[in-house]
């Protein structure tokens, strides 16, 4: 969440960034975070006045009694007695400010950095890189959801019986492709320098608050309620939250892990062509990259994964293009943004199979994640993360624009993973 010296700091700025975002009520929102801040910081002052004067008035008290002033001693305790009780009420309402302050802090999102384009949805984010080149098809080329069919790499039907719509079994050389790659993510990441992680697939609350996911994305998240805990959308969550509450040494820094997930989402309301096939699904695959890093070097991170993010992609022979998402098309937590998309021939459109973001202290002042600097100033870190990558697209993608009338032809890279050059 914002910080109050993010937003007292500048003011004009913040309410800025959030109507780039297209939050509604902005400045009202912020004005009312100085407002409780304030009403805090009175509080505060007050009960420290308070506090200093209970002192003052011990020592008078101690003073009394060793003069053997009972009686005044004892007018005193009853004046200490009452500054006391009313003590007990401005605490009170601190307890209430702080929570009030908190509870709406936790309603507004990030400000997106000044690079971030002017927009209200995706067709307002801005191409700032195509790769890869143009693959010719045959002209009976067939969507994903038949090659799937054809060689009977996945049944959608059987996934409906079993679960629902949007939970797809993969068969034989579907179910390969899948673990090949998997692998070949996890051995990228690795091979980049990122530490592997095996999360739990099921978190708390407090989790999903601390890198944002609550209270903003709760409709969208499976919810255990007995439990009360979550199945996660992202491996973000958890790999991230292994750092609530801590405190690093600078030298530690740049942190950076990978995990492969489950990844479960409701997407409550999808429908249409879009969502056809392996377009959006409610449980999928996923490998992500975590980085916890200082501020100062936070954006050569971000360069480093937005690099890392491609060199997959063109190892995998696909055409992609790169977006700098729009204030009003990027996620709640999220103060920069870079979409990869990879282009689907046969159904003649662009998918994204990955989001590679950069929090700022977002999602730190959430979690409470800190770094103690060379001469001692503790600072919160910057968060960020991204994609690298997720199966079901990729998975379409690769079908779609490797179909050849002979089979399924498997990417350079991936043939050691998958023990074949095409499926067939």
């Amino acid at each position: 969440m914002l910080t109050i010296k993010q937003i007292t700091d500048d003011f004009d700025g913040v309410v800025a960034g959030l109507e780039k975002k297209h939050f509604k009520g902005a400045r009202e929102a912020v004005a009312r975070v100085i407002e409780i801040n304030n009403e805090r910081k009175q509080a505060q002052a007050e009960l420290d006045s308070r506090l200093s004067e209970l002192k003052r008035k011990a020592k008078e008290i101690g003073a009394l009694m060793k003069q053997g002033a009972r009686q005044e001693a004892e007018a005193v305790k009853q004046e200490v007695a009452a500054i006391k009780a009313a003590n007990t009420d401005i605490e009170a309402r601190m307890e209430q400010a702080k929570n009030e302050l908190e509870q709406l802090l936790l309603t507004i999102p990030n400000v997106p950095y000044d690079i971030v384009p002017e927009g209200v949805g995706a067709d307002d984010n801005l191409v700032v890189k195509q790769g890869g080149e143009e693959i010719p098809l045959p002209q009976d080329a067939l969507p994903h959801w038949e090659l799937a069919r054809k060689y009977d790499l996945i049944d959608f039907d059987l996934g409906v019986k079993i679960t629902g719509a949007g939970f797809p079994v993969y068969k034989g050389l579907g179910a390969r492709l899948q673990r090949a790659l998997i692998n070949f993510f996890l051995d990228e990441a690795r091979a980049a320098g990122y530490t592997e992680i095996m999360p739990p697939t099921v978190v708390n609350a407090a989790s999903g608050y601390g890198t944002g996911q609550l209270p903003d994305k709760e409709g969208q998240m499976y919810h255990c309620e007995q439990d009360d805990l979550y199945l996660i959308p992202t491996a973000e969550v958890p790999v991230t939250n292994i750092y609530r509450d801590v405190i690093l040494r600078e030298e530690q820094l740049p942190i950076k892990n990978c995990a492969y997930t489950q990844c479960f989402r409701r997407e409550a309301g999808s429908y249409g062509k879009d969502v056809r096939g392996l377009n959006r699904l409610h449980e999928f695959s996923k490998i992500e990259i975590v980085r916890i890093d200082t501020p100062e070097h936070s954006q050569a991170s971000h360069d480093e994964m937005l690099a890392h993010v491609e060199s997959l992609l063109q190892k995998l022979e696909l055409p992609y293009r790169v977006l700098r998402l729009c204030g009003g098309d990027m996620s709640f937590t999220a103060a920069l943004c870079y979409d990869f998309e990879v282009y689907s021939e046969a159904q003649g459109r662009w998918l994204e199979v990955s989001s590679v973001s950069n929090f700022d202290t977002y999602q730190a002042n959430r979690l409470h994640l800190r770094y103690r600097g060379a001469e001692g100033k503790i600072t919160l870190c910057h968060t960020l993360n991204g994609s690298a990558l997720a199966l079901p697209r990729i998975v379409a993608a690769l079908l779609e624009n490797h179909q050849t009338p002979e089979g399924i032809r498997v990417p350079k890279a991936l043939q050691p993973y998958m023990g074949c050059e095409l499926i067939k």
